[in-house]
């Protein structure tokens, strides 16, 4: 299983006093010499955290894989065509959020029309698509008829679930929608809110290929440093391998 680490935070640290540090760009070499498979940063069309200038640069001296999150509107889509990294995650995105609040609704005519849109146009200068959905059935087969590459589950709902009942059924909910995804042809990838100590049971769902995760390992990398926080995310995520292997996951 791939772990992208989304490195957003470190420039959400900077902004707050609209300095030069830290520097996501630096942050991004220490993840990889953490041994992370890729990078990720959302560039938002307020830019409240990572600026273009941090995504060329990025794109520039990765030596993974970056994927770049952005809404499916005009002015970011085309500064991902520019860029054209190997990845682009289209996301829903509202000025008001804290954070990303769901999958996009590809009920929607209008949403799905802007993201049919978004694909084509990134596809057409050679990048991978990827669309962040709720997992439901019904968002995997939207997202397969608009012929992109791959889906990356929201997994808050399971971040946020109460009690042990509920977070079992987020759990089959993940479960059900990555095999439905694998069975339709796409990459099943997932991610927010997920942490070292609820990441093991999403890890142990066999469809799924890649998680991203950053808000938890950039607050840990405040205590630890961010090679150690990535590392110790490879290990809590390989736990959750190990027992889905073993039939002990949980």
């Amino acid at each position: 299983m791939r772990l992208y680490v989304n490195i957003d935070h470190v420039a959400t640290i900077r902004e707050a006093r609209k300095t030069d540090e830290p520097d996501p760009v630096r942050a991004a070499v220490l993840v990889e010499l953490a041994g992370a498979d890729g990078i990720t940063v959302h560039l938002r069309e307020d830019r409240r955290h990572v600026q273009e200038r941090d995504v060329r640069l990025l794109a520039e001296t990765c030596r993974s894989v970056l994927n770049l999150e952005v809404a499916a509107e005009d002015g970011v889509v085309e500064v991902a065509r520019d860029i054209a990294p190997f990845q682009v995650t289209l996301v829903p995105e509202s000025r008001e959020e804290v954070t990303t609040e769901g999958g996009l609704d590809l009920v929607s005519s209008h949403v799905r029309e802007r993201v049919a849109q978004a694909t084509r146009r990134l596809q057409e200068v050679g990048v991978r698509v990827s669309l962040f959905i709720d997992p439901s059935s019904e968002a995997v087969r939207a997202s397969a008829e608009l012929q992109v590459e791959a889906v990356e589950f929201h997994t808050g709902e399971y971040a946020h679930a109460r009690d042990l009942g509920e977070r079992e059924r987020e759990v089959t909910r993940l479960r059900h929608a990555a095999a439905l995804a694998v069975d339709l042809g796409l990459a099943a990838h997932a991610g927010h809110g997920l942490t070292y100590e609820n990441v093991a049971a999403v890890a142990a769902i066999p469809e799924l290929e890649e998680l991203n995760i950053g808000h938890a390992i950039v607050s840990r990398a405040v205590f630890v440093g961010m090679e150690r926080a990535v590392r110790e995310m490879r290990v809590a995520m390989d736990r959750g391998r190990r027992g889905l292997a073993t039939g002990t996951q949980g």
